[in-house]
Protein backbone atom coordinates (compact mmCIF):
# COMPACT_ATOMS: atom_id res chain seq x y z
CA UNK A 1 0.00 0.00 0.00
CA UNK A 2 1.38 3.37 -0.99
CA UNK A 3 0.62 6.25 1.36
CA UNK A 4 -0.05 9.77 0.17
CA UNK A 5 1.97 12.67 1.52
CA UNK A 6 -0.93 13.63 3.78
CA UNK A 7 -1.24 10.08 5.13
CA UNK A 8 2.50 9.90 5.71
CA UNK A 9 2.42 13.27 7.48
CA UNK A 10 -0.45 12.13 9.73
CA UNK A 11 1.33 8.91 10.68
CA UNK A 12 4.46 10.91 11.48
CA UNK A 13 2.27 13.24 13.56
CA UNK A 14 0.86 10.24 15.46
CA UNK A 15 4.33 8.87 16.17
CA UNK A 16 5.61 12.33 17.15
CA UNK A 17 2.67 12.79 19.54
CA UNK A 18 3.42 9.47 21.23
CA UNK A 19 7.11 10.37 21.45
CA UNK A 20 6.19 13.74 22.96
CA UNK A 21 4.11 12.07 25.68
CA UNK A 22 6.88 9.57 26.37
CA UNK A 23 9.55 12.28 26.38
CA UNK A 24 7.69 14.67 28.69
CA UNK A 25 6.78 11.83 31.02
CA UNK A 26 10.39 10.67 31.11
CA UNK A 27 11.61 14.22 31.76
CA UNK A 28 9.28 14.64 34.74
CA UNK A 29 10.21 11.19 36.10
CA UNK A 30 13.92 11.99 35.85
CA UNK A 31 13.43 15.34 37.59
CA UNK A 32 11.93 13.55 40.60
CA UNK A 33 14.06 10.42 40.66
CA UNK A 34 16.22 11.56 43.60
CA UNK A 35 13.08 12.05 45.72
CA UNK A 36 11.59 8.79 44.53
CA UNK A 37 14.64 6.72 45.48
CA UNK A 38 14.30 7.91 49.09
CA UNK A 39 10.73 6.63 49.47
CA UNK A 40 9.92 3.54 51.49
CA UNK A 41 8.83 0.82 49.07
CA UNK A 42 6.96 -2.43 49.66
CA UNK A 43 9.04 -5.59 50.02
CA UNK A 44 7.33 -6.95 46.89
CA UNK A 45 8.43 -4.36 44.31
CA UNK A 46 8.96 -4.43 40.57
CA UNK A 47 12.65 -4.30 39.65
CA UNK A 48 13.51 -0.80 38.43
CA UNK A 49 14.82 -2.02 35.05
CA UNK A 50 11.38 -3.45 34.16
CA UNK A 51 9.52 -0.14 34.35
CA UNK A 52 11.11 1.65 31.34
CA UNK A 53 10.89 -1.55 29.28
CA UNK A 54 7.15 -1.85 29.89
CA UNK A 55 6.55 1.84 29.21
CA UNK A 56 8.50 1.59 25.96
CA UNK A 57 6.32 -1.32 24.86
CA UNK A 58 3.18 0.62 25.87
CA UNK A 59 4.20 3.69 23.86
CA UNK A 60 5.13 1.59 20.83
CA UNK A 61 1.73 -0.09 21.14
CA UNK A 62 -0.01 3.29 21.16
CA UNK A 63 1.84 4.38 18.02
CA UNK A 64 0.96 1.10 16.27
CA UNK A 65 -2.72 1.21 17.27
CA UNK A 66 -3.28 4.81 16.24
CA UNK A 67 -1.33 4.33 12.98
CA UNK A 68 -3.46 1.27 12.16
CA UNK A 69 -6.64 3.13 13.06
CA UNK A 70 -5.62 5.96 10.78
CA UNK A 71 -4.51 3.73 7.89
CA UNK A 72 -7.71 1.66 8.16
CA UNK A 73 -9.76 4.88 8.34
CA UNK A 74 -11.22 3.83 11.69
CA UNK A 75 -10.26 6.83 13.81
CA UNK A 76 -13.31 8.40 15.36
CA UNK A 77 -13.52 11.44 17.63
CA UNK A 78 -14.15 9.35 20.75
CA UNK A 79 -11.03 7.21 20.20
CA UNK A 80 -9.00 10.28 19.32
CA UNK A 81 -10.12 12.14 22.45
CA UNK A 82 -9.54 9.09 24.65
CA UNK A 83 -6.02 8.76 23.25
CA UNK A 84 -5.32 12.42 23.99
CA UNK A 85 -6.80 12.17 27.50
CA UNK A 86 -4.64 9.12 28.26
CA UNK A 87 -1.54 10.92 27.02
CA UNK A 88 -2.29 14.03 29.08
CA UNK A 89 -3.00 11.95 32.18
CA UNK A 90 0.28 10.06 31.74
CA UNK A 91 2.22 13.33 31.52
CA UNK A 92 0.26 14.89 34.38
CA UNK A 93 0.85 11.90 36.64
CA UNK A 94 4.61 11.98 35.97
CA UNK A 95 4.67 15.71 36.73
CA UNK A 96 2.56 15.54 39.89
CA UNK A 97 3.97 12.31 41.31
CA UNK A 98 7.66 12.60 40.50
CA UNK A 99 8.42 16.28 39.93
CA UNK A 100 5.99 17.80 42.44
CA UNK A 101 6.31 14.85 44.88
CA UNK A 102 2.56 14.69 45.53
CA UNK A 103 1.67 11.11 46.44
CA UNK A 104 -2.04 11.62 47.14
CA UNK A 105 -2.75 13.75 44.08
CA UNK A 106 -0.63 11.36 42.00
CA UNK A 107 -2.83 8.50 43.20
CA UNK A 108 -5.98 10.37 42.26
CA UNK A 109 -4.62 11.07 38.78
CA UNK A 110 -3.52 7.49 38.17
CA UNK A 111 -6.90 6.15 39.30
CA UNK A 112 -8.58 8.48 36.79
CA UNK A 113 -6.00 7.33 34.23
CA UNK A 114 -6.92 3.69 34.93
CA UNK A 115 -10.56 4.50 34.23
CA UNK A 116 -9.72 6.17 30.90
CA UNK A 117 -7.30 3.38 29.94
CA UNK A 118 -10.11 0.87 30.42
CA UNK A 119 -12.56 3.09 28.55
CA UNK A 120 -10.14 3.34 25.61
CA UNK A 121 -9.77 -0.45 25.53
CA UNK A 122 -13.57 -0.90 25.53
CA UNK A 123 -13.93 1.56 22.64
CA UNK A 124 -11.17 -0.22 20.69
CA UNK A 125 -13.00 -3.52 21.23
CA UNK A 126 -16.02 -2.04 19.45
CA UNK A 127 -13.85 -1.30 16.40
CA UNK A 128 -11.66 -4.39 16.17
CA UNK A 129 -10.99 -6.99 18.84
CA UNK A 130 -7.42 -7.47 17.57
CA UNK A 131 -6.54 -3.90 18.48
CA UNK A 132 -7.12 -4.56 22.16
CA UNK A 133 -4.57 -7.37 22.12
CA UNK A 134 -1.94 -4.87 21.02
CA UNK A 135 -2.88 -2.35 23.69
CA UNK A 136 -3.95 -4.70 26.51
CA UNK A 137 -0.68 -4.22 28.38
CA UNK A 138 -1.49 -0.52 28.90
CA UNK A 139 -4.47 -0.80 31.28
CA UNK A 140 -2.88 -3.80 32.99
CA UNK A 141 0.26 -1.76 33.58
CA UNK A 142 -1.76 1.22 34.79
CA UNK A 143 -3.53 -1.02 37.33
CA UNK A 144 -0.19 -2.39 38.54
CA UNK A 145 1.20 1.15 38.77
CA UNK A 146 -1.91 2.23 40.67
CA UNK A 147 -1.43 -0.48 43.27
CA UNK A 148 2.25 0.44 43.63
CA UNK A 149 1.35 4.14 43.96
CA UNK A 150 -1.18 3.36 46.66
CA UNK A 151 1.46 1.29 48.49
CA UNK A 152 3.90 4.21 48.31
CA UNK A 153 1.27 6.57 49.67
CA UNK A 154 0.50 4.23 52.58
CA UNK A 155 4.17 3.64 53.41
CA UNK A 156 5.23 7.27 53.16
Amino acid sequence: MKLTKKETFNIILIITSVLLVAGLGSLFVNLGMEWYTKLNTPSQWIPSFVIPIVWTIVYISFAIIFAFLYIDNLVNKKIEILGIINGILNILWCLVFFTLNQLLLGNIIIIVNAFFATYLLIELLKINKWYIYILLLYPIWIYIATSLNLALWILN
